[in-house]
Parts: structure tokens; C-alpha cells; sequence
């Protein structure tokens, strides 16, 4: 019998390895239905562990079919199991019989095609990760949010997330979003003006599949968020660049809008927080246009408080939709973001998202609200804008020191920094000669239109450690003084 090698440091309890590494080995085919498995002495023995955890992990196996207790003659792999799993695996690799369907002759959209941010799958193997929107496990309260699940598996809320409530969001999550977030942001509204969403770019597609088709004109960031960009540009709206300088992001070339998608508190990927005299003029020009305008507010309260950081905040006619996220916060696999509009766009979204997957997951709405109710949310945020407010400053010294050459945007505050290469210096270099040095960083190019490939890098401050950044950031710039070398 193969069995993985259990890791002692693990978060995860030795009992809990040995199964999974049963059942992995069970599917994997490398264990047989009718197979005798080790008497669970020997097993323990062989593993350096405990008797009864061995016998502990039998006994459950068997209660899930996967083993068979036989008196006095062991345990064997159960013969009650679907099918051989090695036979599946073979079937699965085998070359397909017949013809094959010619799907990019079918395809009407080719996603793969476009312009995304990438990163390794294992960057977090690298020793100075400034990767862009992960959270730092270290500043996670993890045992409370742990506690808050548990409450969520009690018998008045499991009765709530456990049913198919095809176009309903949960009444706790709703009404801490209402009087908990958005009042630091300004934005004071009734519970029918919020929309769960599994994100801000689900909350994008969404606005999308409402609000545009063939010619509609939608004005998008340059510099910006890459597949806010592609999900228009899959509805065949007319997409209208929105240029970018030291106060956001200007409207005033853009002509007639029929909807614009801003980044007003930090754009995205520059950082810059739009001034109050652009707000001002974005929202006139607006209103005199009949422009609806999407705010992302990806930071979310991670951006600073107050009425200044929204442009929802001064909306008097409805005209701005509102979409932010708590992945800045939480984490980015819980997935939960929420949209505020008016109640009559709000509703299609909702019977929308309802043809899409129906509601987002209840179970995680019901933990996050809890985490919220009981002041958790708030002690984490402030937490977490202090070490982000550290690791910004030293972030910014050490570029001052490190790349001396870089060109850092007119930012003061945010979870990355948006650098401009040297003349000399090329970002996609630059990043593949730092990988080898241990160096994370990421490239400017989806942001970017292809004829500036290679100018900008973004380095991000919200997984890596602050006593990381220095260190990491000497090696970035030796990496670069290599490459300007070889130019």
C-alpha cells in the first residue's frame, strides 16, 4: 500500500492526511477493490504514529464505503466502488475515437485569446512575492473566522443557506453591508439597492449583459483593469479610451458616453485617487451626457475613509452604479463583492445572476456576516491599513534606493506600486530575470496597449512581509542593473 508522506509541521491533523492519502491512493488505482490493506499495528509502526489513529482512520473509511471490515481477517478496499480506478485513468488518457469536433470553427468568443493577468500557480513558493491582490495569512484571524463558520453551521442559519433561494442574499450579510461599509464610504441606501455578487467583476458582467451591446459606447481606463475591458468588448460595445494622468481619469475627450467604468479612490494599476475637482467634473459631464457611471471601488475601504473616496456618495440622480469587494480584506477565495444601484437595476441583476448560478454561495454570505456583526471585519481592516500603510512607505524607499531609474506614478498610498521601466529596461526581462533571483513581480502589459508592451511593472504589498520588501527590492534592482548592462 502507498501512502504519502505524512508532514508533521502541517496545519492539517496527521488523522486527516492519512485518510485523504487512502483515498488518493484508492482512486488513483494504485490500491484494488478486494486489496488487503496493512494490519493497522504494522501501519503505525511504518508511519511513526499511533495505533489508533490508523484504526481510527479504518473504522471512518468503512462508514464511507471505501473500506470493508472483515472479522478477524483485516480491512480491504471495498469492492462496492464505482468502477476500477485505474481503468478510469486509462480511458481518460486514451486518444479520442472517431472524429473530433472542430471547436474553434464553433467558438463565437475565444477568451483565452485575450489580454489577462497572470501569475505562476506557485508564487507562493517565492521568497519576495510583491504580487498584487492576495492577503497576508499572517494578518488573518483566522480562529475567528473559523468561529464565525461554526456559528453559521447552527440550526437558524443552517436552515436559512441550506435552501435553494434562487434570487435572495442573506438578510445578516445585507444589513451589515448596509449600515457597516458603506457608511464609511459615504453611501447611505435601503436593502433593495444591494446585490450580492461573487466579486466586482462578476458585478462588471452583470452591468455588462444589462447595459451594453453592438455600439453602445463605453468609456474604459488607460491604464486599466484588463477584463473590465475584455467583458465589454465581448458585448461588442464601442470601447472608448479614458486616459489617465496625476487626477484620474478624464472624460473630457471622450464625447458622449453611454457608461464609463472609473476607478476613482485608486485607479487600477496606478494608484492614483482622482482629485475633487475631476470628480466634480466627471460626475457634471456625466449628467450633462446621460453617462451611467460604474464605480469599482476594488480596495474598498482599504483606500481610506470618508465621502471623498466615492463618487455614489454624490449621486443625486442615480446615475452611479456602485461595486465593491471584500477580497481586499478577507481573502480572494471567499468571494464575496456587492453592487448598490437603484432598486429597479438592481432587481434585473438579480433574476440575472439567477440564470448565471442563481444566488452566491449562502453559506459564505452567512460567515462574513457574522464576522461583520460582531466587529470583527472592522478590527481587521484596521490592522490591515496600518502593516499596508507601513509597507507602502517602505516600499517607496526602497524603490528610491533600488531603481533609482524606475518612475514611480504620482500615488501616495494603495497595495502596489505602478513603476515605468528605464528606456533600457524591459518589464517582461526584468521580470523573468528577477523570477530567478526569488523575486516576484508582475507585468505592466495587461493594463497596457500592446504598442507600450514592456514599459510598466507592478509590484504589489499586500502578501509580502515588511522586513521582505528591502531585501527583495535590492535584488530586483541588481537584476536590473544586469539588464541595463547587457543593453
Amino acid at each position: 500500500m502507498s501512502i504519502s508522506v505524512l508532514e508533521r509541521q502541517s496545519d492539517e491533523s496527521i488523522q486527516s492526511q492519512l485518510r485523504r492519502s487512502i483515498i488518493a491512493a484508492i482512486h488513483a488505482g494504485q490500491m484494488t477493490p478486494g486489496q488487503k490493506l496493512l494490519p493497522s499495528r504494522r501501519l503505525a509502526e511504518q508511519l511513526g504514529i499511533a495505533r489508533n489513529t490508523v484504526t481510527a482512520v479504518y473504522e471512518e473509511l468503512v462508514a464511507r464505503g471505501y473500506l470493508d471490515a472483515l472479522p478477524r481477517q483485516g480491512y480491504f478496499v471495498g469492492r462496492g466502488l464505482p468502477a476500477d480506478a485505474g481503468q478510469i485513468r486509462k480511458e481518460a488518457q486514451a486518444p479520442l475515437r472517431g472524429g473530433a469536433i472542430d471547436w474553434q470553427g464553433r467558438l463565437k468568443q475565444a477568451p483565452s485569446t485575450l489580454r489577462h493577468i497572470v501569475k505562476p500557480s506557485n508564487w507562493q513558493d517565492f521568497d519576495y512575492p510583491f504580487i498584487y491582490g492576495q492577503v497576508d495569512p499572517n494578518l488573518f484571524p483566522i480562529n475567528t473566522w473559523r468561529t464565525c463558520s461554526r456559528d453559521a453551521l447552527g440550526r437558524a442559519a443552517i436552515d436559512w443557506w441550506t435552501a435553494d433561494r434562487a434570487v435572495e442574499d442573506d438578510p445578516l450579510l445585507i444589513e451589515q453591508i448596509r449600515t457597516q461599509i458603506l457608511p464609511q464610504r459615504g453611501i447611505f441606501v435601503r436593502e433593495d439597492q444591494i446585490l450580492v455578487t461573487l466579486g466586482t467583476q462578476q458585478g462588471i458582467y452583470l452591468l455588462a449583459r444589462l447595459l451594453a451591446r453592438h455600439g453602445t459606447r463605453v468609456g474604459i481606463e488607460v491604464p486599466g483593469y484588463p477584463d473590465g475591458r475584455n467583458i465589454f468588448a465581448a458585448e461588442q460595445a464601442e470601447i472608448v479610451d479614458l486616459p489617465v494622468d496625476a487626477e484620474g481619469a478624464d472624460l473630457s475627450a471622450a464625447g458622449p458616453l453611454d457608461l464609463a467604468v472609473l476607478t476613482p479612490a485608486h485607479q487600477c494599476p496606478t494608484m492614483v485617487s482622482m482629485s475633487e475637482r475631476r470628480r466634480d467634473r466627471v460626475y457634471a459631464t456625466a449628467r450633462a451626457h446621460g453617462t451611467i457611471l460604474i464605480e469599482d471601488d476594488f480596495e474598498g475601504e482599504l483606500s481610506g475613509s470618508g465621502e471623498a473616496g466615492t463618487l455614489k456618495s454624490r449621486d443625486t440622480d442615480g446615475r452611479v452604479v456602485y461595486l465593491g469587494t471584500m477580497s481586499k480584506v478577507l481573502a480572494p477565495g471567499v468571494r464575496i463583492g456587492f453592487m448598490v444601484a437603484d432598486a429597479a437595476l438592481i432587481r434585473e441583476a438579480l433574476w440575472l445572476r439567477r440564470l448565471m448560478h442563481r444566488s452566491t454561495p449562502l453559506n459564505n454570505q452567512r460567515t462574513a456576516g457574522i464576522f461583520l456583526a460582531e466587529g470583527h471585519y472592522t478590527a481587521l481592516l484596521r490592522s490591515l491599513r496600518t502593516a499596508h500603510e507601513l509597507r507602502w512607505r517602505r516600499m517607496a524607499d526602497g524603490c528610491d534606493r533600488h531603481l533609482p531609474g524606475f518612475r514611480r506614478s504620482p500615488a501616495t498610498g494603495g497595495s502596489c506600486l505602478w513603476l515605468e521601466c528605464p528606456p533600457e529596461i524591459d518589464g517582461r526581462t526584468l521580470a523573468e530575470r528577477a523570477a530567478g533571483l526569488g523575486v516576484l513581480i508582475e507585468s505592466g502589459d495587461p493594463f497596457m496597449p500592446e504598442a507600450q508592451a514592456g514599459r510598466f511593472i507592478r509590484l504589489g504589498i499586500s502578501y509580502i512581509s515588511e522586513r521582505r520588501i528591502d531585501p527583495g527590492l535590492e535584488r530586483l534592482g541588481r537584476a536590473a542593473r544586469e539588464i541595463g548592462r547587457m543593453t
